[in-house]
């Protein structure tokens, strides 16, 4: 007489080994996008044309030196985290001539076209806000940042936000998810 009651077949996987797998994979996913990656929506039109609103990016602080033209993400200075491009880093000096509307650091002028960024944008701040008076240096473990789109972002040309503290990175932008056409690796 067989036994029909054996165990299955080799191969076939029971509900619960599916299910341990299926809270494996979901363990190791939340794990990843928690402490290496993080998806971040951009909100206003600060970083146009380069980042738009609404365009999902992943972001990382693993592996990235924040350096001079970095696109960072940083949270604890407004309501919401925003996404600024790194000017200038610690211990440099940055000035602005608002009539050249030309960026300098450390005596230098800071070619923008390289981000995207027309020579000679960088506007004087709104009237309604507190303005930083220029020459700045960058104290120590902070960076000096500016929106792409100078015409409306609220950035560290402003006391509100200043220099920020490197401890306030949320990370370095490094892939565009959506929209889909400009899906691929941040350069």
């Amino acid at each position: 007489m067989e036994n029909k009651s054996a165990a299955p077949a080799k191969g076939v996987k029971t509900l619960y080994e599916w299910l341990e797998e299926i809270v494996i994979a979901l363990s190791v996913v939340i794990l990843i996008f928690t402490f290496l990656f993080r998806v971040v929506t951009v909100t206003g039109q600060s970083m146009e044309p380069n980042y738009v609103e609404g365009e999902k990016l992943i972001v990382t602080n693993l592996g990235h030196s924040i350096e001079q033209g970095s696109v960072v993400v940083i949270t604890n200075v407004l309501n919401e985290p925003i996404i600024k491009r790194v000017i200038a880093t610690e211990g440099q000096t940055v000035d602005i001539d608002y009539t050249t509307g030309v960026v300098y650091v450390d005596g230098e002028a800071v070619d923008e076209t390289a981000f995207g960024v027309e020579n000679g944008s960088t506007t004087r701040p709104y009237s309604s806000y507190e303005a930083l008076v220029f020459p700045q240096t960058v104290p120590k473990g902070c960076v000096f940042v500016l929106g792409d789109n100078r015409r409306v972002s609220n950035d560290s040309r402003y006391a509100d936000i200043g220099m920020v503290d490197v401890r306030h990175i949320l990370g370095e932008a490094v892939f565009t998810l959506y929209p889909f056409d400009r899906f691929g690796t941040v350069s």
